[in-house]
């Protein structure tokens, strides 16, 4: 009779496992919902990126496999043909080169040019109205589109233009020279302008290094006999050198993929003296409508392209 009355009174197992099965369900829901919680927020983001650079960069891989891509309703598997035809091909090596030489000269004197005017800009021997008046003649260069920077160059150079008419006058020239003309002097004329237009962000960035500086560095080293030019050396570029390095990588990748400048200035000529990787692809594409070659060229773009952005990355780690 006991034993009946303690049975009646035991709870039921079957109740029990289920709730502990729910209590399971439940924490598991609630984990999953946080750990979702941040890709949620991020989707809009991973759609965006999948859309406009994921997927695009996916058929331009798949269309360097293959021959009459976009022209043809049916395409063929080629293998690795257009990356020979493109390699063999002589414009192709001399957009790499010129690519090279405007890449390489660019940037040094973008680092030069940005590193004289920011220390002079972090000067005490100027004024503060010398220096706001400095700092905005500076900038200039950096506050115009492509467009104009083109249109205003294109002017310039002219065999009639302003800089002709003062190197005739002034600098004892007979006649004027058409600059973007030239195949001897176009490519290092349009070296000239993009250096023109990119040097601004180098001085802005390296002048905010240099106001970094702590100046009981300079203080030490003063008191230890270090005359200003082992200061710079011993002090300043030390210091300077992440931001250097940082800005000389990026601006390796910027210039390498300049399009509109070259484009509205020269367009790859006179004679492909200032065909650039950029262009040769653009042409294959647009102009011969090799979308196929076209798409292997900027499959070698891009690669060329993450070596410099790897390098980048583990330079941003390290740091």
């Amino acid at each position: 009779m006991d034993t009946a009355k303690l049975d009646r009174a035991a709870p039921p197992a079957a109740p029990v496992a289920s709730q502990t099965r729910a209590a399971h369900r439940g924490r598991a829901r609630r984990f999953f919902a946080k750990s979702a919680a941040p890709f949620g927020f991020l989707s809009p983001t991973i759609v965006l990126i999948a859309v406009l650079m994921i997927i695009p960069i996916g058929m331009v891989v798949s269309y360097s496999f293959r021959d009459t891509v976009i022209t043809q309703p049916s395409t063929a598997f080629v293998g690795f043909d257009n990356y020979t035809k493109v390699l063999s091909d002589a414009d192709f090596r001399a957009a790499l080169k010129n690519t090279f030489i405007f890449i390489t000269v660019s940037t040094f004197a973008h680092l030069v040019l940005g590193l004289a005017f920011a220390m002079m800009l972090n000067s005490s021997l100027l004024g503060p109205v010398t220096k706001t008046i400095f700092r905005v003649v500076f900038i200039l260069p950096w506050l115009f589109t492509v467009a104009v920077i083109a249109v205003i160059w294109r002017l310039m150079l002219d065999p009639s233009g302003v800089v002709n008419y003062l190197l005739t006058t002034v600098g004892g020239m007979s006649q004027g020279v058409d600059w973007l003309s030239d195949p001897g002097k176009a490519l290092w004329a349009l070296t000239f302008i993009n250096i023109w237009a990119g040097y601004p962000f180098f001085m802005i960035s390296i002048l905010a290094g240099l106001q970094g500086i702590s100046p009981d560095l300079y203080e030490a080293a003063s008191v230890d006999g270090a005359s200003p030019f082992r200061q710079f050396w011993n002090v300043t570029i030390p210091q300077l050198r992440p931001v250097l390095v940082s800005m000389a990588v990026l601006d390796l990748i910027w210039t390498s993929q300049q399009f509109a400048l070259i484009w509205m200035t020269t367009g790859g000529g006179p004679l492909n003296v200032t065909e650039m990787l950029s262009t040769y692809t653009y042409k294959q594409a647009f102009s011969s409508y090799e979308f196929a070659t076209a798409s292997a060229s900027a499959v070698i773009v891009l690669l060329l392209t993450m070596i410099l952005a790897v390098f980048y990355v583990r330079l941003q780690k390290e740091r």
